[in-house]
């Protein structure tokens, strides 16, 4: 079995900085792209950032150049470094991977999700 563990959430001012984390653990063969959501109340799901199992990352456009994604692979974990936070980043971000297990195929496994919220 395989989960996805985050932390970091939190309450911050605006222009201040956070730094999510999320963990695969479990019965893994291989990670594929990891990456971050984020919903906020009465929004869509909006993808906010993800990165390759080399190395390449993505990012939405509202958030190029504050928030930075990174990853270790041999620890299977990835991050999202926030700064520059603005309140319009509160939401719910939620972690994801796509991870072939020993013992099946790929598939999307999900972290439980870590609030953000941004305000003065």
């Amino acid at each position: 079995q395989v989960q996805l563990l985050e932390s970091g959430g939190g309450l911050v001012q605006p222009g201040g900085s956070l730094t999510l984390s999320c963990e695969a653990s479990g019965s893994i063969f291989s990670v594929n792209i990891m990456g971050w959501y984020r919903q906020a109340p009465g929004k869509e799901r909006e993808l906010v950032a993800t990165v390759s199992s080399g190395g390449r990352t993505n990012y939405v456009d509202s958030v190029k150049g504050r928030f930075t994604i990174s990853r270790d692979s041999q620890k299977n974990l990835v991050e999202l470094q926030m700064n520059t936070l603005q309140i319009e980043d509160t939401a719910v971000y939620y972690c994801y991977a796509n991870i072939r297990g020993t013992y099946g195929p790929d598939r999307r496994y999900w972290g439980q999700g870590t609030q953000v919220t941004v305000s003065s």
